[in-house]
């Protein structure tokens, strides 16, 4: 992708997962704003972003290996990773038998004893595969460790999963019970 495209990526990820509000933007219940609302609000955000066009922000969208976006009908929302105060409400989906987490040493101790929380985010991140959790854990660490979640037992257990795109999936807390360490 390129270069101002990677900006404008991070840009539109920032607000819509974290600071909608100081943008002069709300979420719905589902995390959707009106993609010319935003439009309007990224090119006050840069003095070279004034000329932004729609097109600009689809090409992100389409450029970028990461999938963080959705457009439908209008709108935009990041599939996942918000903080914002108000929980992106998503409908609960049945996920795959087996789920990945990647993380670091400390953290894999601490998992142990408390399972898996959002921590600062508004659900749980788990990886598709263990190549995207180990990538996810090397932004942290030298030294992996991933995670097997057993997710459909967890969710016959009363856990809710909900897709965040093709390779990130979402839970609410996971219980150690239903992870296997090492």
């Amino acid at each position: 992708m390129e270069k101002h495209l990677v900006q404008l990526s991070k840009t539109m990820a920032y607000v819509l997962r974290h600071d909608p509000q100081s943008h002069g933007l709300t979420l719905d219940a589902e995390g959707w704003v009106s993609l010319k609302d935003l439009l309007a609000a990224l090119r006050q955000q840069r003095s070279y972003w004034a000329t932004l066009k729609e097109a600009d922000l689809l090409a992100v969208l389409e450029q970028s290996e990461k999938q963080r976006f959705e457009v439908r009908n209008g709108k935009i929302r990041a599939y996942y990773g918000h903080s914002v105060p108000t929980k992106v409400e998503k409908q609960p989906v049945t996920p795959p038998e087996i789920l990945y987490h990647g993380t670091t040493p400390q953290a894999a101790n601490l998992i142990k004893g408390r399972g898996l929380s959002p921590m600062k985010r508004q659900y749980v991140h788990l990886s598709a595969d263990e190549e995207t959790a180990m990538v996810v854990a090397r932004r942290r660490t030298n030294h992996p460790i991933i995670l097997k979640v057993h997710a459909r037992k967890a969710e016959a257990n009363g856990v809710r999963f909900y897709l965040g795109n093709d390779m990130v999936w979402l839970a609410e807390p996971i219980p150690s019970d239903y992870i296997q360490f090492g």
